[in-house]
């Protein structure tokens, strides 16, 4: 076998190993991404047109994600939140439209004394869904019910079911459930 022969061979070899590992690379970020979050990571993408313009967007999410002060609650505020959490089901009983916008501000002060900026809905998705990725379908389902609620617009059943979808992101942020 000539040296030229010898060459194109091993720079081929080099070629093919450097694309692989930029492939493993990138199915491994990908893989990441899908992991931390969740159903999210479908949705962005399918919201961002392109697997690429998505995965920037998820990775600004999470340098921003990183730049909040994020904390955990004491175990009086966490014991404060889950007695006003417990009301407000109560008071589903005789007033399910109110219960459901009550959980829903009580969610919200919830995200705002854990750090999470809480300026408007678009954005309290954006923060959560880089560590509550998987219960992000809840707060949608619910806060969808609450404002067909607000219109006069929501069941019973739906309101019901609001509640659950709360209580699902409810229990993570104010952690009894990892």
């Amino acid at each position: 076998m000539s040296t030229s022969t010898l060459l194109a061979v091993l720079i081929a070899i080099a070629v093919v190993l450097v694309l692989a590992g930029i492939a493993a690379w990138m199915l491994q970020r990908r893989r990441r991404l899908q992991e931390r979050f969740g159903p999210e990571y479908d949705r962005t993408v399918e919201d961002a047109g392109s697997r690429r313009a998505a995965h920037a967007e998820l990775r600004d999410r999470e340098v921003r994600h990183d730049d909040l002060d994020i904390r955990e609650l004491p175990a009086e505020e966490r014991h404060r939140y889950t007695e006003e959490w417990t009301a407000v089901q109560q008071d589903f009983v005789d007033r399910p439209q109110g219960a459901v916008g009550q959980a829903d501000e009580l969610i919200t002060r919830l995200m705002r004394d854990r750090g999470y900026p809480t300026e408007g809905y678009e954005q309290q998705l954006r923060e959560l869904s880089v560590e509550h990725g998987r219960t992000l379908e809840h707060y949608r389902a619910a806060h969808e019910v609450n404002i067909r609620s607000g219109k006069g617009q929501a069941t019973t059943e739906e309101l019901r079911g609001a509640m659950v979808h709360y209580r699902a992101l409810f229990d993570e942020l104010v952690g009894t459930t990892r």
